[in-house]
């Protein structure tokens, strides 16, 4: 039940120009990010699930809801990832929120989150 969000913005081009390629694309699973990383960089996590279910046989997908954080030194370069990932992976899923938009007030970094409902299958 694991999306295919990382293998969907390793292959398109406008999120590798931002976030880098190959093993060294800067999104990361489960919120979190390992420490000093460049900015700006992307987070996903499972916050929601539900897996199909037939009467006859094994379910072949289950739903997923994920949350994606983008986090950088402005506000620009955040919602440039942020729109770059949507627009890699909402043929494959669904934006369902545009969720808020801040700064941190200890670290200054800008942040913008989504979510995106998605069907896995199995």
């Amino acid at each position: 039940m694991t999306p295919p969000i990382f293998q969907l913005c390793s292959q398109a081009v406008a999120v590798t120009a931002l976030l880098g390629a190959g093993a060294d694309l800067r999104l990361y699973s489960f919120g979190e990010a390992p420490e000093g990383v460049a900015k700006p960089y992307a987070v996903w996590q499972l916050i929601n699930g539900e897996p199909e279910n037939y009467l006859a046989g094994r379910p072949d997908a289950d739903g997923v809801t994920l949350q994606v954080d983008v986090y950088g030194t402005t506000g620009a370069s955040v919602r440039q990832v942020r729109d770059a990932i949507r627009d890699a992976i909402e043929l494959r899923a669904h934006v369902t929120r545009w969720g808020g938009e801040g700064r941190d007030p200890t670290t200054k970094n800008y942040r913008a989150s989504f979510d995106v409902d998605w069907i896995v299958l199995r």
